[in-house]
């Protein structure tokens, strides 16, 4: 590791990924910084300090292969270990989330739904089936899954994380908007918390003199 490694660095590794499977795409074998720097809207100095945070990728004169730099990025960001994750609440959030991502790229194995409601019990969802939430218990400790994608409301997401903390399951994609971590420091959890984003985006077009936030 060749530097500090701060959160904002940690943001931007995604999008490298994702920028460099383009390239890969287009048949482009070989990149540098300045080319990233204009797809990407960074500056070519920012892209170097944060690939140095994690050791030399670039040779003198050549650039970055992209197929290598993917590949240690993917390996940095743990696509590489496949995680089992299950998703709790196939309602409208869900279920779309359960059919339009596509977990393996993004390094996890969707291995459970589970809902509440009998009236989605059972049904099938992208070749799974809705299991009810009254067998979350056995199946944990069946299965052991390490992580959970919480997509129900608020009033249900402390007694359901906190099962799901003495169950072993620690990480959590979270959109439920209840603060997993106040009284569990110790879990990692990713909020997505999609009011607040479009509300940063009218913050965006009421301040349009700031370029880049």
């Amino acid at each position: 590791m060749g530097g500090i490694i701060t959160s904002s660095v940690v943001k931007r590794l995604p999008r490298y990924y994702r920028f460099l499977g383009e390239l890969k795409e287009a048949g482009i074998d070989r990149t540098s910084s300045r080319e990233l720097s204009k797809r990407m809207g960074l500056t070519a100095s920012q892209i170097r300090q944060d690939l140095n945070c994690f050791g030399g990728f670039g040779q003198q004169g050549y650039g970055y292969n992209v197929d290598i730099l993917q590949e240690e990025i993917g390996s940095i960001l743990g696509l590489d270990k496949p995680k089992s994750i299950i998703l709790i609440g196939v309602g409208n959030l869900g279920r779309a989330v359960t059919m339009h991502m596509n977990f393996e790229p993004k390094g996890f194995h969707l291995v459970g739904l589970f809902d509440a409601k009998e009236s989605i019990v059972g049904q099938i969802v992208k070749n799974q089936p809705v299991r009810s939430i009254d067998t979350l218990d056995e199946f944990c400790r069946e299965n052991l899954p390490t992580a959970a994608i919480l997509c129900i409301p608020k009033e249900a997401a402390e007694k359901i994380s906190s099962q799901l903390i003495k169950l072993g399951v620690k990480n959590f994609w979270n959109f439920s908007h209840y603060d997993i971590k106040i009284n569990n420091p110790d879990v990692k959890v990713e909020n997505v918390h999609l009011g607040d984003s479009l509300t940063r985006l009218s913050f965006k077009m009421t301040n349009d003199k700031l370029d880049n936030i």
